[in-house]
């Protein structure tokens, strides 16, 4: 039962579950002892559900999909009842528990989810690594002087090894597709409105959404289905699919018409292991029949990098203060580029945030406008092959960090930016064994598109079977 989630996903335990071949309670401890073993050198969950905890989880949990299979909930965009959410950071470790479920993490209990901790993160999901002050490093299971990515990275290095199929992640600039890439996981980040964020507001002015990294893009497509629809008074809403996002993996995309790019937009060239990655993928489509053409959408990447980090900055500020609640802050209290991005934030002023957030729908219309032409964008996930330990810091000044995590967003952010959907594929490989992932971005609303492909493309060059060696 240890190695059971190297062989099957999380819609194939619950059918074992749901036909008594298989003890649901079975399956919780023995998961549970396969992810504290696994934590040790990976260091990927904070907090693991124990006594009454676990006991209430259970018994909350429905009799949907997903029934029984064990899951984690990232400390990050989510609210689990009992429970106090990070965000990574030390200072509010201190705040107290969770009164109620967030929508969604309510949504997963319905889908049958027994949800036994939470997982690291980078302190506020800035850095698209998990290295943070508060709880350590986070290692990547196919390499240990590696990260997996972030800010899912927690989430991310579990998945990857195989002791869960799937777990909660986050994404406000790429970090549900980071991780994936880096993990060799399937990861989508849905449209804008997809996934209710209640009862918090939007955050960075829409940008960010969540949702899972998995094994199978079935289940993330299951999932979707179960988490997805608005609450009362969202501020949004995402058009509601035709059918099931299940049903869409299992039909065939027809003949797409997919754009591929071989750099970022205003960008460097891409290392040439990349640039054969993506040329190889567009081959690969043109195989399965899709009509496939180089070409990049028209926007200002600059302009949109300087919108991305004042919305960044003044939405740290006020998070920061919100959740304070009066308390006071000091020195030491958050990582340094935190603490630099706040009081930016703190500066910036409400023409300069209306800019911003103008620059993103301006963009959002430009990459509308490409959407007319092509259904999809193809491109690598992240510009580099991978992210060793240690290399985007959160102790040194901001343009330093930032300059360590544009290569990691050049070509996630502008998904965010805009609220269209886009997913990570492992499809392809280093010469030393290392995942690439490639990354497909979808007009608003496409999610269905994205997953009919996927399914299509599992099914040509499937990556199930190839696991981590640490």
């Amino acid at each position: 039962m240890n190695d059971l989630f190297a062989t099957h996903d999380a819609l194939a335990v619950a059918g074992l579950i749901k036909a008594r071949k298989l003890d649901a309670r079975e399956l919780l401890d023995a998961t549970l002892r396969s992810l504290r073993t696994a934590n040790g050198p990976l260091n990927a969950v904070t907090d693991f559900y124990d006594g009454e905890l676990l006991e209430r989880s259970v018994a909350a949990s429905g009799e949907g999909p997903f029934q029984g299979i064990p899951y984690l909930v990232k400390q990050l965009m989510a609210e689990c009842a009992g429970t106090p959410t990070t965000l990574g950071s030390r200072f509010f470790a201190r705040e107290p528990v969770a009164v109620a479920d967030s929508a969604a993490v309510a949504r997963l209990r319905r889908a049958g989810l027994v949800i036994v901790g939470r997982t690291n993160t980078s302190e506020f999901g800035l850095a698209p690594t998990t290295e943070p002050v508060f709880g350590g490093p986070t290692r990547n299971p196919w390499r240990p002087d590696l990260s997996p990515g972030g800010s899912s990275g927690g989430s991310a290095a579990i998945v990857a090894a195989r002791t869960l199929p799937m777990a909660h992640a986050t994404d406000g600039g790429g970090s549900i597709r980071i991780p994936a890439s880096l993990c060799g996981l399937f990861g989508l980040k849905p449209s804008r409105g997809r996934v209710s964020l209640a009862p918090i507001g939007e955050t960075l002015a829409g940008a960010g959404a969540q949702h899972c990294v998995s094994i199978s893009v079935r289940d993330s497509a299951a999932l979707l289905d179960a988490v997805a629809g608005s609450e009362p008074g969202d501020p949004y809403a995402a058009p509601p699919p035709k059918a099931t996002f299940l049903e869409a993996v299992e039909r065939a995309p027809g003949k797409l018409r997919i754009a591929f790019m071989r750099r970022p937009v205003g960008g460097p060239p891409l290392d040439p292991v990349l640039v054969r990655a993506t040329e190889r993928t567009a081959r690969l489509l043109e195989e399965l029949g899709h009509r496939v053409e180089e070409a990049s959408p028209g926007y200002d990447a600059e302009k949109l990098g300087e919108a991305f980090w004042r919305v960044m900055c003044a939405n740290t500020w006020t998070n920061i203060q919100v959740r304070a609640n009066g308390r006071t802050l000091g020195p030491g209290d958050f990582e340094a580029v935190t603490q630099l991005y706040a009081e930016r934030g703190r500066a910036v002023t409400a023409d300069e945030y209306i800019r911003a957030v103008q620059t993103f729908h301006r963009t959002g219309r430009q990459l509308g406008i490409f959407f007319e032409t092509y259904d999809i964008l193809l491109s690598t996930t992240i510009a580099t092959t991978h992210l060793p330990l240690g290399t985007v810091r959160m102790d040194g000044s901001a343009e330093e960090f930032e300059r360590a995590v544009a290569p990691m967003t050049s070509f996630t952010a502008v998904c965010n930016a805009t609220g269209v959907p886009a997913m990570s594929v492992p499809l392809e490989w280093t010469g030393d064994g290392l995942p690439i992932g490639l990354h497909f971005i979808g007009r608003y609303g496409a999610e269905e598109t994205l997953y009919s492909l996927a399914g299509q493309l599992e099914q040509a060059r499937p990556w199930r079977g190839r696991r981590p060696p640490h």
